[in-house]
């Protein structure tokens, strides 16, 4: 997320209650998890596990829970908890604000767009022209709708992340201030869900067709001109490159790639990245042709173990 102006490193602190590390006037632009930082931006690391990876990483600001010195270039905030403090300065910058209208009235609609009965539309959200939004979809702020996009009745865009940090007594919640943007002639079926991004975009590539029952995640890329079947599911922080179709009820784990053109067959598990041109089958994911090899072999089982007791 991107901060409306500038602010300095005592601002900041002040607002979290923090410890200065480095020069007070030192500048902050924004605010970022740590998969989507970039200079000018504030992160937060909570763990000597992850300290040498945010301290090397583009951010320039870091919530830290030690006291050293900070990077050349970086200033350090010292919190006794990062991660409550992160948070704070999230639902500083991105309050929620009560509606009792179905369309906010900041909400830009472009020509030639319609909405049936029952659309909520949220502030500051933004559609292009020539859309049409079936009856009892949900599209929370902040969202930007490119133009000629169809989404059908029931789905929701810009539902918060499903993140959070173990507690002793449960979990935190890491609060949710990115964006979902949804580029020219998609189209989006019933009762989907897509994740905004926790501080950054979720993004759905132009001329990508969605199914109906589909999940994706927060921060998760799309290319253009995907194709995916019903019930898949993607997790957050994927990206997934131009023209790959994922057939139905294909699992997506969590920070990995899926390279373009890839075909992924019904009720396949991606574990880990996939290079693209292939097809893959199977849980975990493989080229097809290997995968299907091994479940010939698989039943061939009792007879080699009949043959071997002879």
């Amino acid at each position: 997320m991107i901060f409306p102006h500038t602010y300095s490193l005592k601002e900041i602190a002040d607002i979290i209650n923090g410890k200065i590390i480095g020069d007070a006037n030192f500048q902050v632009t924004g605010i970022n998890e740590i998969h989507k930082v970039t200079p000018g931006d504030i992160t937060f690391v909570d763990h000597p596990k992850y300290y040498k990876k945010a301290l090397n990483s583009a951010a320039t600001t870091i919530i830290i829970n030690k006291e050293m010195e900070p990077p050349e270039g970086k200033a350090l905030i010292f919190s006794e908890d990062p991660f409550v403090a992160y948070n704070h300065l999230v639902a500083y910058f991105s309050k929620f604000e009560k509606t009792n209208q179905m369309v906010h009235p900041d909400a830009e609609i472009g020509e030639g767009t319609h909405l049936q009965p029952g659309v909520f539309i949220g502030k500051s959200v933004k559609i292009g022209k020539n859309c049409l939004i079936h009856a009892n979809v949900t599209i929370n702020a902040p969202a930007i709708i490119g133009n000629n996009v169809i989404i059908h009745s029931g789905t929701v865009i810009g539902g918060d992340a499903f993140y959070y940090q173990k507690r002793d007594n449960g979990y935190n919640k890491m609060i949710s201030c990115g964006r979902v943007i949804i580029e020219d002639n998609v189209e989006i079926g019933t009762n989907c869900t897509i994740d905004k991004g926790v501080s950054g975009d979720t993004i759905i590539g132009k001329g990508t067709k969605l199914d109906n029952l589909i999940q994706i995640g927060h921060d998760t890329v799309i290319g253009k001109n995907c194709l995916f079947a019903s019930q898949v599911g993607v997790a957050g922080t994927v990206t997934v490159e131009d023209d790959v179709i994922l057939w139905g009820q294909v699992g997506v784990q969590k920070d990995l790639v899926i390279g373009k053109g890839a075909i992924v067959l019904g009720q396949s598990g991606i574990g880990k990245s996939l290079e693209g041109g292939k097809v893959y089958f199977g849980s975990p994911a493989k080229e097809a042709p290997e995968k299907m090899r091994e479940l010939v072999n698989i039943t061939r089982i009792p007879e080699i173990l009949e043959k071997l007791k002879k």
